[in-house]
């Protein structure tokens, strides 16, 4: 198992570049299942959870085929129309193979994938949907049992507890590419990743329209075919290198970023002090070398504040003088690195969904543990602004959604290590 080894103190200085989208491919690898023809995906990040995704694919028969960030997907015919515990238990997107699955096949048996650090995240929405679509639905020993003669289109709303649901929307709209009529997802979710995987879909042959609204609208087809399709760029990365840059005050220019998928990230920015620019190539960030203003977030559905930015987000909060608050209000349990952070000095008190931050002058190096992908991020961060050495342990969270985050934090000027425990 590795660990990260930091010191702080250094300004970041250069020009890096995003990979392609982890919660972008997740469900694009899955729409696979849904053609018999080859498909090649470009843009794919080198991840575990990438890994995780070809091996499910890889037993239920497809062939699989990944260099140089290039997935090519042959299907030989499937073999199995199982996803097992073992494999769909690594990671939660992997029980996007449902859908197509179900769609494509007829019948489907597909883990559930339990519970999570940052919070219970049932999966009722996309039964619901499934259901809807015509699917009859078991759920014993751990397992959904589905089976369909041939999916029926519906109006159905898939609206939950703390708004939409990004893997649900994806999971039933690959489902209702093949079935027959119309489909229309009210309350679907509007995040840049699922229209990638709109228009991955339409590439495919599907008639989609309203992707990136509340309502889509899916026309079934007969067949899908093969498609050679580029992802986009990771949203959460290109916001994760932008804060590493803006709390170390330093210069940095981030490639491939899009400012319009970081509109609730970048304005956060620029209310606390951090400069930016939009350029040709991405992101220029310069950060500030005044005192940081306090600030208030909350985390909601795209395009609010996005919460898989917002252990990044309390770093930054944790060096500004004054009280900012954090209100969670997407996963209200997400609030695993709070005690790792007051570990390093920083003064952070949770009240259910909410953070309360009393900024301090400084931060000091500790030893520390990662609990999840995106509290990986937040104590690299703080890592990086600490006076002293960090060691991060636990970082195989970070490797399931950053694809070399401490080599390309290294290249701009970092003194980071990756050393064996």
């Amino acid at each position: 198992m590795d660990k990260l080894i930091i010191e702080g103190g250094v300004r970041l200085v250069g020009t890096t570049e995003v990979s392609g989208s982890k919660n972008s491919l997740l469900p694009i690898l899955a729409a696979t299942l849904l053609t018999k023809d080859k498909c090649i995906i470009r843009n794919a990040p080198d991840l575990r959870d990438t890994l995780s995704m070809l091996r499910i694919l890889r037993f239920l028969g497809l062939n699989t085929d990944f260099k140089e960030n290039t997935i090519t997907i042959r299907p030989n015919g499937l073999e199995k129309f199982e996803a097992p515990y073992k494999l769909v238990s690594t990671m939660r997107a992997s029980f996007c193979v449902l859908g197509p699955l179900l769609a494509r096949y007829k019948k489907a048996k597909v883990s559930l994938p339990g519970g999570c650090i940052i919070g219970v995240r049932p999966v009722d929405l996309h039964l619901k949907g499934l259901s809807k679509l015509g699917a009859k639905l078991q759920v014993k020993e751990g397992y959904v049992f589905a089976e369909a003669k041939r999916l029926q289109g519906d109006h159905i709303y898939l609206g939950g507890p703390f708004g939409s649901s990004v893997l649900a929307t994806g999971n039933v709209m690959m489902a209702a590419t093949l079935a027959r009529g119309t489909t229309v997802i009210e309350s679907a979710a509007c995040e840049p990743e699922v229209v990638d995987l709109a228009r991955f879909l339409i590439k495919m042959g599907a008639k989609i329209k309203g992707e990136g609204s509340p309502t889509i609208e899916i026309q079934g087809v007969k067949e899908l075919h093969g498609v050679d399709y580029e992802i986009i760029p990771d949203r959460i990365e290109a916001a994760t290198l932008i804060m590493a840059a803006a709390v170390t005050r330093g210069e940095v220019l981030v490639k491939r970023a899009r400012a319009e998928h970081l509109t609730a990230v970048l304005e956060k920015l620029k209310d606390v002090g951090v400069t930016l620019k939009n350029v040709k190539e991405g992101i220029f960030v310069k950060g500030t070398m005044r005192k940081f203003k306090p600030f208030d977030i909350v985390t909601l559905p795209y395009p609010g504040f996005p919460t898989d930015a917002q252990a990044q987000f309390m770093t930054l909060m944790s060096i500004t003088e004054g009280i900012s608050v954090i209100t969670e209000k997407i996963y209200p349990d997400r609030f695993m690195h709070v005690a790792e952070l007051n570990r390093m000095g920083a003064q952070i008190k949770r009240e259910g969904p909410y953070a309360i931050v009393h900024g301090v002058k400084f931060l000091s190096g500790a030893p520390v543990m990662a609990s999840d992908l995106r509290a990986s991020a937040g104590l690299i961060l703080a890592g990086l602004v600490a006076r002293g050495k960090t060691e991060v342990s636990r970082i195989y969270h970070l490797d399931r959604g950053y694809e070399q985050l401490d080599a390309k934090l290294k290249k701009l000027g970092a003194r980071i290590e990756r050393v064996k425990e």
